[in-house]
């Protein structure tokens, strides 16, 4: 097997662009980003095939801004598909137009148009990451935000000597649309992805891929800091360095109270960033990557490795791999996300929401819907309190700031229509789902408690949320059925972690808080891209305050028309 591979990225960009920030003026800069979407051919697992793009780059251009600065980028689409980005973790405040999820906060970039992504990056600091956001194109299309703290404003802890970015994807042999379009078809999940990768690349574990292996140098006794991404469509990754333990810092871009741990576990949407010293016997050192999954369904579990190689060290030597964690192992994932907890400092307190004005409670299930074309005369969906979400024609956004009628209802039920043992034996019966464009109407700067409780509606599984437009505190989390009266009693309200993406645990239960300060229209859906397509979603309407600037920005000249 091939293990010499790897060309190095020696970080001059990194830290070139690390240099850049310290020349700035103190106050806010302007940052100008332009994305042409284009189509490349590109070659891995020995065939190439064509692409979507981001400047015929994959993954596509780092994102470096400060906080407080203004990013305007410019999205200009070449490529056959229709085409939106969301940037992912960042607020928006009053300013739903620049999040990019299509059909809820716009309609989509067609061919041959652009679109002006205008906004400002506040009270945010950290790695976060942008991708597209309409159909499954953010297999290719995605890439790394990376905003430094203001001026004269340290880490709270070491300063890293340099950093380095890790994105984590997935690859498939064919055109993804070809597949998804074949699965839907079919009423069943698309093939697996044919490979995990790391900066796009999958490593020598997969055939052709000496070339196609990520690799940084390290000089003995320096500190890296990896700002770690997870960009898979379907896989909770575990992440490990062989021979090297990690101090998490960082999720989400919110600072953590630090702790070590050999392997990290991240879910697609979510951020991590880890310090690592390089203190180890000077040789090469494989990181690797590979899904988690409890729930006895198929996946791509398939190793990505890229390489840490000490200065000087010749490529002869074979690289040493890492214990991962089994790949269903619970027990490692409950415990590493019980150890994160936000920093909650004086310079970057925990505001949780002590006092809540309104309470939610959504199940997550499967289902069926009868399909006559379809391979078993059904197709599956998913759904929130028993309702699959239809995506509409329109940008909701628009049509709640334009006041359109007939786009959507307000009417998303705060719990499931009837309580029923969530997580006893599988339920497989007639569920009768139901479909609709409804979404949840939110007072503004009312404080929210969402517990999102999985189900076995046909089987279990982890599902990782995001919320766009906000973070969120999670507050608390375990394994069977919520109970309301003996639950609460044992949440963190003190330094619970703040996030813009959390995993529901196989048959079990997560229980967020926020503030609805951010007015808007606010998507809210799983992170796996196949339960997303299924209807696993839904939305906020957060509602105008009473000042000035507590209402939604004007719309941009340039939204693109439906």
């Amino acid at each position: 097997m091939a293990i010499r591979g790897g060309s190095f990225s020696r970080m001059t960009l990194f830290v070139v662009g690390f240099l850049a920030f310290i020349s700035f003026p103190a106050e806010a800069a302007v940052k100008k980003y332009q994305f042409d979407i284009q189509v490349k051919n590109v070659s891995r697992l020995c065939h190439a095939k064509p692409i979507v793009t981001v400047n015929g780059r994959f993954p596509g251009p780092t994102i470096y801004v400060r906080e407080g600065d203004r990013v305007i980028v410019n999205v200009t689409n070449h490529a056959k598909y229709n085409m939106s980005i969301h940037w992912h973790g960042l607020k928006q405040y009053r300013n739903g137009w620049a999040d990019g999820p299509a059909y809820i906060t716009q309609c989509p970039i067609k061919t041959g148009n652009s679109y002006s992504y205008d906004f400002n990056v506040t009270g945010q600091r950290g790695t976060l990451w942008w991708h597209a956001h309409i159909l499954w194109l953010r297999a290719t299309v995605y890439g790394a935000i990376v905003i430094m703290p203001k001026e004269g404003t340290p880490f709270p802890f070491p300063h890293p000597n340099m950093e380095q970015i890790i994105i984590l994807g997935e690859w498939w042999h064919k055109d993804v649309e070809e597949i998804v379009k074949q699965g839907t078809n079919m009423g069943l999940p698309p093939n697996m992805s044919d490979a995990h990768t790391i900066n796009g690349k999958p490593g020598p574990l997969f055939p052709c891929s000496e070339k196609h292996t990520f690799a940084m140098e390290v000089e003995s006794g320096k500190t890296y800091l990896l700002r770690i991404i997870n960009a898979a469509l379907n896989d909770e990754l575990f992440f490990a360095i062989a021979g090297h333990n990690m101090t998490v810092v960082e999720v989400d871009a919110v600072y953590t109270k630090p702790f070590i741990t050999q392997a990290i576990l991240i879910a697609p949407g979510q951020t991590t960033n880890v310090l690592v010293r390089a203190n180890q016997m000077p040789g090469r050192y494989f990181m690797a990557s590979r899904p988690f999954m409890d729930a006895p369904l198929p996946i791509d579990n398939k190793t990505a490795t890229g390489i840490l190689q000490y200065k000087g060290i010749p490529n002869t030597v074979l690289p040493t791999l890492p214990q991962l964690p089994d790949p269903n192992d619970t027990t490692f994932a409950l415990s590493y996300n019980k150890k994160l907890r936000s920093l909650n400092s004086a310079k970057f307190p925990a505001n949780v929401p002590l006092k809540v004005d309104r309470k939610l409670f959504y199940t997550i299930g499967f289902g069926k819907d009868t399909c006559p074309t379809c391979l078993n005369g059904t197709r599956l969906l998913a759904s929130l309190n028993n309702i699959s979400f239809v995506m509409p024609e329109v940008g909701l956004l628009q049509a709640h700031y334009f006041n359109m009628k007939g786009v959507f209802r307000t009417d998303f039920p705060d719990k499931p229509p009837k309580p029923f043992n969530y997580t006893g034996a599988p339920l497989t019966a007639n569920l009768g789902t139901a479909h609709g464009t409804r979404l949840s109407k939110i007072a503004f700067n009312s404080t929210v408690e969402l517990v999102l409780q999985d189900t076995n509606l046909l089987t279990v599984e982890s599902h990782p949320f995001h919320l766009h437009g906000y973070n969120f505190f999670v507050v608390g989390t375990g394994i069977g059925n919520f109970d309301p009266v003996k639950d609460p009693a044992k949440y963190n309200l003190v330094d619970p972690v703040e996030r813009n993406t959390v995993g529901v645990p196989t048959g079990g239960w997560t229980a967020i808080r926020f503030r609805a300060d951010n007015p808007g229209v606010w998507f809210m859906h799983c992170h796996l891209e196949l339960h997303t397509g299924w209807g696993l979603k839904m939305a906020f309407v957060v509602e105008d305050g009473p000042g000035a600037d507590q209402s939604i920005l004007p719309a941009p000249k340039d939204l693109p028309p439906c």
